[in-house]
Parts: C-alpha cells; sequence; structure tokens
C-alpha cells in the first residue's frame, strides 16, 4: 500500500525521511524495495538524463511520462513530481492545471520552485485539493538569474530565503525543499517550519534528505555540490547504496559537516 502525506508525517516524528530522484519504472522498483519513503520526479531528468546544461528545457510532457513509470515500478513509496520551468508562473490557473495532469499521471504531490512570489499560486493549488511540495534556496529554475549554481541566503539575503519560506508554508505547503543555503540558516527555517523540510545542501536538522540518483550512485559526472555523497562505493549493489544512504540519513551521519555550507565558504 502507498505511503501517504499522513504517513510521513507521522515517520517524521520518529526518524528522518529519505527521498531521491527517479525517472524509471525499474529504479523505482528497486528503491522502493529498499525502503526509500519517496521519490521524486524530478526536472533534474533534464540534466542527468537528457544531458542539457541545466533544467529550462523538461517540459511537462516529458515530467508526465515519467512520473507515469515511476508510478508503475512502485508499490509503496510516495511520489512527488516536479512542476517544471514555465508550467506554473504564468497564473495560479496554469499551476493547478499542470498540477492536475502531474497527478493524474501518478503524483501524490507536486513541486515548484520559488518563495514569497508563488504564495498565492500555492494557496490557489492547495484549495482545490492539490498537496504543494515548496523549494527555496537555490532554485535551479532561477538559474540564469543567479548567474550559475550558487549557494542563496548568505549574509543579508538570508531574509530573502527565510522570509520566502515562511510564506510558502503560510501558503498551505506541507512539504519544503530547502537547498545549497548555509547550515545555520537551514537549521533556523527547519526549527520554525510545521511543513516536513526536506534538505540537500542545507542541515541535518531537516526532516529528512533528498539527493540526485545519479549523484548517490557516484555516476553524475563532472564537478560535483559540496553536498553529494557516492554511497556507491564500497556497497557491491545499487539496492545496498540506497540502504546505506536510508541508514546514514535516519541515524544522522548524513549529511556531516563536510557537506554544508556556512556564511563564508
Amino acid at each position: 500500500m502507498r505511503l501517504t502525506l499522513h504517513d510521513l508525517r507521522r515517520s517524521a516524528a520518529e526518524r528522518k525521511i529519505t527521498m531521491l530522484t527517479c525517472y524509471d519504472a525499474a529504479f523505482a522498483a528497486l528503491l522502493d524495495h529498499a525502503g526509500i519513503d519517496s521519490l521524486l520526479i524530478g526536472d533534474s531528468l533534464g540534466m542527468v538524463i537528457q544531458g542539457h546544461d541545466s533544467t529550462l528545457p523538461v517540459t511537462l510532457e516529458q515530467v508526465c511520462y515519467h512520473t507515469q513509470a515511476v508510478a508503475r515500478g512502485s508499490q509503496r513509496t510516495f511520489i512527488v513530481a516536479d512542476m517544471p520551468f514555465g508550467s506554473y508562473q504564468a497564473s495560479a490557473q496554469q499551476g493547478f492545471e499542470s498540477a492536475a495532469r502531474l497527478m493524474q499521471a501518478g503524483a501524490q504531490m507536486v513541486k515548484l520552485e520559488g518563495g514569497e512570489e508563488m504564495s498565492p499560486t500555492i494557496a490557489f493549488m492547495v484549495e482545490r485539493g492539490v498537496p504543494v511540495c515548496a523549494h527555496v534556496g537555490l532554485t535551479p529554475q532561477h538559474v540564469n538569474r543567479f548567474g550559475g549554481y550558487r549557494v542563496q541566503g548568505r549574509g543579508q539575503a538570508a531574509d530573502r530565503v527565510r522570509s520566502g519560506a515562511r510564506a510558502v508554508v503560510q501558503a498551505g505547503a506541507e512539504m519544503i525543499v530547502i537547498e545549497a543555503v548555509p547550515e545555520a540558516l537551514a537549521r533556523e527555517i527547519a526549527s520554525e517550519c510545521t511543513a516536513l523540510s526536506i534538505g540537500i545542501g542545507a542541515s541535518s536538522a531537516c526532516s529528512g534528505q533528498v539527493l540526485v540518483l545519479h549523484d548517490m550512485l557516484g555516476v553524475t559526472r563532472g564537478k560535483r555540490p559540496r553536498f553529494v555523497k557516492n554511497f556507491l562505493i564500497g556497497a557491491g549493489s545499487v539496492e545496498a547504496a540506497a540502504r546505506a544512504y536510508m541508514a546514514q540519513v535516519q541515524s544522522g551521519a548524513f549529511p556531516g559537516p563536510e557537506h554544508a555550507y556556512s556564511d563564508s565558504n
């Protein structure tokens, strides 16, 4: 029986939640069997599957396709699907219509990027029955505005990330991904957040952690972010690597201090 948002909340009261990205039925079945709590059909597929240098070319149709595959391959994991660039920014109505397609494809929750500016869209969707995961800090769909994949929330910029996190939760987001922000800021957001907080380059204080599957398995080429760890080393199999990731997240061993950012580095 598939996990629900209620199940995740109950689990988070006792241990950390584990999430990995996933894009096909075979890996979905494997990660499901390993015991991962949630699978995210991320627009990261544009980079790790399609070979683009950003997530921007990914379309709603493509995320729907991969969501259907993951839903067919898994039985118990909670499924979250990314809303790709251009599928929700124009209006709240556009966001709802895109979310409806993703949920019809098998998603139990949709994820969108942005802070205060996305609050009206989040509220509109939640009022119409769409569970929403927000995403603050380093939001990859804003890569061109940020000038690259840079840590967000240092110095005075912390107020923007902090207020954005508060706004999306107040709007009704029941989960929030916090990406690539200083550890102290992420810890502060997680501690006051009533939504489930999922960290990636953030803080071990979050309710859980997420990694891109290909990063977790060490098959991503090029420079890797500080928050990435290759769990396949010494594991012997992909499923064993997933179990190692799960065990280290749940024990608090991952992420360690070496995976976190500060205001200065």
